[in-house]
């Protein structure tokens, strides 16, 4: 008997940005990997890829489709493990394979962070609550990113059979790594930068949450005492075209770089010095994670996954309250190039230690271990 895998997700991106190691990882003990997500995308490491319609929002009609779908390709394909990621994939995932659990499937949910945490509305908690706690009735495995979730999960007794806690999705250190002070002036250079220039840098879609707009009123009191500062922003989304008129309004534009969608992130990151973040809400800041990997330290507003990464004095500032003259101050203490550079490598430090794909692996193959022996006559290879 082939033993399968099938993982889901809304869109197909997710897969490719965060697992495909874990994929290859799973063919290297034999098994055949699947894959359930909208979108295109042709995935490495991969034998079957469905492209169903899955949408973000729950009242998409095109998600009933999704779910019937589904339900017939974990029907079809006798899978022993399902491992579903992002609130809609999970959420459709863990519904259709009620029945395959029967038999044997075990499903396994990541939680890359709870809609609803401290500080969250409590409109997230009524809605989102009582949907991930009445799913985890079908979950077998419930994986948590940060510690805050962690604890959640437990102390509201969340009904999944495991709890575990995970440090993330892994980090490509080789790939994600810092430059020496050369090279960083000659990629300022190249990219249309003034060597003395400070960078400061923040990745993420635009949408309310990211909250973009905070780190432009952040740049109003920069620029009063450092003309040579400049943001950079990468990512698109609904309110791009808003931060762009903003910096306009506040007369920030020439001293803002937007972007847009980038693929070359870890070209871009270690020409820059300082990363920057003003989430509401954060599970475990992969951009955060890439900065600290390439040197940089963080100044960031206090959140639970920025509190998981972010540790005064260490490899940056986490600023509790909503104060954009008091988040530029934290900034201006990191001009000091000596200081800039000890947190820049203790952060890079705090990423080889936990967060690299090799640690990730190791946590995560252990996990599956658990799942890959339930079945009579499954083997597993250590890694």
């Amino acid at each position: 008997m082939v033993n399968r895998i099938l993982f889901c997700a809304t869109v197909d991106y997710h897969i490719k940005a965060f697992h495909l190691p874990y994929m290859k990882w799973f063919k290297e003990q034999g098994w055949e990997v699947d894959v359930v997500a909208s979108g295109n995308i042709n995935l490495p490491f991969t034998d079957n890829k469905y492209n169903i319609p899955i949408k973000r929002s729950p009242f998409r009609s095109a998600n009933i489709s999704a779910y019937k779908q589904l339900k017939e390709i974990i029907t079809k394909n006798n899978y022993s493990i399902i491992h579903c990621h992002t609130p809609l994939g999970g959420l459709l995932a863990r519904i259709a394979a009620r029945k395959a659990r029967k038999n044997g499937t075990k499903v396994i949910y990541t939680a890359h962070g709870f809609h609803f945490c401290k500080g969250i509305s409590m409109i997230n908690w009524f809605i989102y609550y009582p949907i991930e706690r009445y799913l985890s009735r079908f979950t077998d495995c419930l994986i948590t990113i940060n510690q805050e979730d962690y604890n959640l999960a437990r102390k509201h007794r969340f009904h999944a059979k495991d709890i575990e806690y995970i440090s993330g999705v892994g980090v490509d250190i080789e790939q994600f790594k810092p430059v020496d002070i050369r090279e960083k002036n000659q990629l300022k250079v190249a990219a249309g930068y003034d060597a003395n220039d400070i960078l400061l840098f923040n990745a993420g879609e635009f949408n309310k949450n990211k909250n973009q707009k905070f780190l432009l009123f952040a740049m109003v009191y920069l620029l009063k005492e450092v003309p040579n500062v400049k943001l950079l922003l990468a990512g698109e989304g609904v309110l791009l075209e808003q931060c762009k008129l903003l910096a306009n309004q506040l007369g920030i534009r020439d001293k803002v770089s937007f972007l847009g969608f980038r693929k070359d992130i870890s070209e871009i990151i270690p020409m820059c010095d300082i990363a920057v973040a003003a989430s509401f809400r954060e599970g475990l800041p992969v951009n955060v994670m890439e900065s600290m990997a390439c040197g940089l330290p963080v100044v960031a507003v206090k959140n639970r996954g920025h509190r998981e990464l972010v540790h005064n004095e260490l490899n940056g500032w986490m600023i509790e309250e909503w104060n954009a003259a008091k988040f530029a101050n934290q900034i201006k203490t990191l001009f000091n190039d000596d200081l800039r550079n000890q947190f820049g490598e203790n952060g890079r430090n705090i990423i080889k230690n936990k967060y690299s794909i090799n640690q990730i692996l190791i946590e995560k193959s252990r996990m599956y271990r658990k799942y890959m022996s339930k079945r009579e006559g499954v083997e597993w290879i250590a890694p």
